[in-house]
């Protein structure tokens, strides 16, 4: 029999436990292996033609694919689940493992309150899977729509993105004035964060402890939410809209659970949510635009960026000139371009704040800018890591109106949320109202009180995996 036809007869775990000769070197491999229980991704046999653009991209882009050993994994392939395989797959023969069955359930029974949180850059994608040009900002129509799904409030994850940069710039703060472990490395992309876990979990001590947007806000519509609605925590569903296949993995992970209850109970991609949105026969597109619901449903322009690389630095940098001076930052700080644009790696040294700073997408870059910095090359206080390039706007889990997506399209998604931030009336996470508020009655002061049991988190190394110690 073929080597292809096996493949294609058996499937390549079946591949790997029967012929593992055939298969002991990276080279042999003309796909990507999907491991049956991955929780973000699936691999269809059937499908493939092996064209090897998905094993190209996990190399080149992702820095995982031939930088681990499956003899030493014992034929388990290193995933970090960030999905581009499936955004470069011209057959679709890689997709995210779907979960609209489980949020359909949850919208068709009574007894259960479902709640659907979107992520930044959705507004600027969702439009593409329905015929609107990249970029459009179709943020009311997203709203409506899930509300006509049967969705019972709709809020947005830029709330959690403030909540994010109150604790990671006060993080932040406090290691630079007790001369703790630096740099301090954002944790908001959970495929970075599980790269950094397997590949380098010496810096695990320099990982952000903040949970992601999407983690905070789930610890606080498990709690805070469902108190002020009257609510058991139990009877609600959250479920996130995002542009990232990697929060499949990240809502599941141990630790990210709101008093004993996981916070996040499921996670919808860009293309799974437009996929039921066709399923029910309705365009968003013609809908009349909504707001969020109240309480917790907005954010400042600070937090819509967060979709785009460079965002978490800008602003974590705002308000960690607050935090540090008590003032506003300047202009010059409000809209911080060194580290802005599209070079995989970005680097300034921040004057107002007498900080160094880097910012990287694709983890492959990631792998580079971490080699510098441990043969003493380079040194810096914070850096922004976003595995994808172009930052959630190029998650995937966008819609695949190009295979593979190109910077055009990423370029059009990175200037409509810059602009929603420009226009923003605040600016600020810490002037985001609804978060004062929300510390005030609630939390009480970022890193203290309730804030390290909602909004922080702990992580592991994952060495092991690759069959070291």
């Amino acid at each position: 029999m073929k080597r292809r036809t096996f493949i294609k007869t058996t499937g390549a775990a079946a591949l790997l436990a029967a012929c593992p000769r055939l298969c002991r070197a990276a080279d042999d491999i003309e796909h990507v292996i999907v491991n049956p229980d991955n929780p973000a991704i699936l691999h269809d046999p059937e499908r493939c033609e092996e064209c090897g653009d998905c094993l190209a991209t996990c190399k080149d882009d992702m820095g995982v694919w031939g930088f681990f050993d499956l003899k030493k994994t014992n034929q388990k392939p290193i995933c970090i689940h960030c999905g581009q395989c499936t955004a470069v797959c011209k057959y679709e023969a890689v997709v995210a493992r779907p979960e609209l069955d489980a949020v359909k359930a949850a919208i068709a029974n009574p007894d259960v309150f479902v709640v659907a949180s979107t992520a930044p850059s959705v507004r600027v994608s969702l439009g593409e899977a329905f015929g609107a040009k990249p970029g459009t900002n179709v943020e009311g129509q997203l709203v409506a729509a899930l509300r006509k799904l049967g969705v019972d409030a709709v809020f947005d994850v830029t709330f959690g993105a403030d909540l994010t940069i109150m604790e990671e710039a006060a993080e932040l703060l406090d290691r630079i004035n007790k001369k703790r472990t630096l740099p301090q490395f954002t944790s908001c992309c959970p495929a970075w964060v599980k790269f950094a876990e397997t590949f380098y979990p010496e810096y695990i001590p320099n990982l952000s402890t903040t949970k992601s947007p999407i983690g905070m806000q789930g610890s606080i519509i498990k709690t805070w939410f469902a108190q002020k609605r009257g609510l058991k925590p139990a009877s609600i569903f959250n479920v996130a809209i995002t542009p990232c296949t990697a929060k499949k993995f990240e809502i599941r992970r141990d630790n990210m659970t709101a008093d004993g209850l996981r916070s996040t109970d499921a996670v919808l991609t860009v293309r799974e949510l437009a996929q039921l949105l066709k399923q029910a026969c309705f365009d968003p597109l013609t809908l009349a635009p909504e707001p969020y619901d109240d309480l917790m449903g907005r954010g400042s322009g600070a937090g819509v960026i967060f979709g785009n690389t460079g965002g978490v630095m800008q602003a974590t940098l705002r308000t960690l000139h607050f935090y540090a001076t008590s003032q506003n930052p300047p202009n010059a700080l409000l809209d911080y371009q060194p580290v802005r644009g599209m070079a995989g790696v970005r680097s300034a040294t921040v004057e107002a704040l007498n900080l160094s700073v880097a910012v990287v997408h694709g983890t492959a870059n990631a792998r580079n800018l971490i080699a510098k910095m441990k043969a003493g090359d380079a040194q810096y206080d914070f850096i922004e890591v976003m595995a994808c390039r172009g930052g959630c706007i190029g998650g995937g889990g966008q819609p695949r109106t190009a295979v593979p997506t190109t910077d055009a399209i990423r370029q059009a998604r990175i200037s409509d949320l810059a602009a929603l931030d420009t226009s923003a009336a605040k600016r600020l996470s810490h002037e985001n109202p609804q978060v004062q508020a929300l510390y005030q009655a609630f939390i009480g002061k970022p890193l203290q009180e309730k804030a390290p049991r909602l909004l922080h988190t702990t992580y592991t190394s994952r060495a092991a995996d690759l069959g070291r110690d």
